[in-house]
């Protein structure tokens, strides 16, 4: 069965799967998940901070399959929410309101309404919603997120703190805050921030913490202190390339946080939001090569792994480690050769890609690819552009049984809607 799977085979994610007979069974492309590994995560997310009152809270935005929450929430790990219908799928998933922080963004007065309806923790982003948040519940309690005036991340898109992004209020903006809750007799339970996803600056990310802690001395109700989230793991680890080391990070927060709370006679609840880093390495994507072809000295292996898949290599110029397999015919070797050459799906656009100028073993048709890394913004991301299906997700449970957690689409449940 495998022919060229260095990660794969090394920490035994299809748990002696074939992914050929995934396929067959449950069709291509196809999303597998290891529930052992989204276990691990959790587990190491947990330990990250040895601080009484310190609580996770994984973001639903980069995963929310239901049955992948129900684990998550079976390691004690609770939820971000940034809409209500992630609410909504939250508590069908088991989680109770108090498990629930809503991390909202221009809100219309409507979706407001409904999610102070669910009872769940809010936080507010803007000075204007901030208001809103009064005028709807008066007396209400709510915490605040603070631009600190610098992020950092993968891409210009994913920067969510500094000059150039449209969430948080500035930290210098303290006295207007205070302002709009005493206007409508408002309780700021807490602070929240968030620099960017996979950013790499952790300077930044101290420093940012100084500041929220500074802005914190403003609130003196304040007991939840929340650092965000944007934890990166590595998406290229066929070259060695290691994960950023946390928990030496955070021995540096932890500091920090006990410093400020002896300082000031206070006690915190400290609240992190990791997406990526939990369910990002938990999940592979599966797709079929389709066809092969060269043009003006590229060569193009074509697939059935479309950017309506996983858009996140045409969004965000966005790298995945890629593995092949090919099955293995008794009685022949296969002997490995590597080219250069280009993955491409299935959509009508040029910028539909996997990887550009990769180094692979020599690919023929009827292969598979395996897209690493896949579990954080792969089916999350997921559309019908181009009228294509969104594929099946499967779980490999810890017991190493197979199961389907959600189903193909398909072309009749195009037409749910009209």
């Amino acid at each position: 069965m495998n022919y060229y799977a260095p990660l794969t085979s090394e920490n035994g994610f299809f748990e002696g799967h074939d992914p050929y007979e995934l396929i067959e069974r449950y069709g291509s492309p196809l999303y597998v998940y290891n529930e052992k590994i989204l276990r691990q995560k959790c587990v190491e997310m947990k330990k990250l901070l040895k601080h009484k009152n310190f609580k996770v809270h994984y973001s639903v935005k980069a995963n929310g399959n239901i049955e992948l929450l129900k684990i998550i929430k079976n390691e004690s790990v609770n939820v971000d929410a940034v809409s209500h219908g992630e609410i909504y799928i939250e508590k069908n998933a088991g989680f109770c309101s108090s498990q629930i922080l809503f991390v909202g963004n221009n809100l219309t007065r409507a979706e407001m309404s409904a999610v102070i309806n669910e009872g769940v923790r809010i936080s507010v982003d803007s000075l204007s919603q901030l208001k809103q948040f009064g005028e709807i519940n008066k007396g209400g309690e709510v915490i605040v997120r603070i631009n600190p005036g610098f992020g950092s991340g993968h891409h210009q898109k994913v920067i969510t703190a500094g000059n150039y992004t449209k969430f948080g209020i500035s930290y210098t903006d303290c006295s207007k805050i205070k302002e709009i809750a005493d206007s409508y007799g408002l309780k700021i339970i807490g602070l929240n921030m968030h620099i960017g996803s996979l950013f790499h600056d952790k300077d930044i990310y101290i420093s940012s913490i100084k500041i929220l802690l500074s802005a914190l001395n403003e609130f003196p109700e304040a007991y939840i202190f929340d650092l965000g989230g944007g934890f990166g793991v590595s998406y290229n680890k066929i070259e060695g390339v290691k994960d950023h080391d946390l928990s030496k990070l955070f021995r540096h927060v932890d500091k920090l946080i006990r410093d400020w709370s002896l300082s000031n006679d206070r006690k915190l609840e400290i609240i992190i939001e990791p997406g990526r880093y939990i369910s990002a390495e938990c999940g592979v994507l599966l797709g079929t090569v389709s066809s092969i072809k060269s043009n003006y000295m590229q060569k193009y292996i074509g697939t059935d792994i479309g950017f309506n898949v996983i858009a996140r290599t045409a969004m965000y110029d966005a790298y995945h480690d890629i593995e092949v397999y090919r099955k293995k015919i008794p009685g022949t070797n296969h002997r490995i050769s590597f080219e250069k050459c280009n993955i491409v799906g299935n959509i009508c656009e040029t910028g539909d890609y996997i990887a550009k100028d990769k180094l692979l073993p020599s690919i023929t048709e009827g292969d598979l690819i395996g897209v690493m890394s896949a579990g954080a913004y792969g089916f999350s991301m997921s559309s019908n552009y181009n009228g294509r299906l969104r594929p099946a997700e499967i779980l490999i449970g810890r017991n190493k049984n197979v199961r389907l957690i959600r189903k193909r689409e398909t072309f009749e449940q195009l037409m749910n809607n009209f």
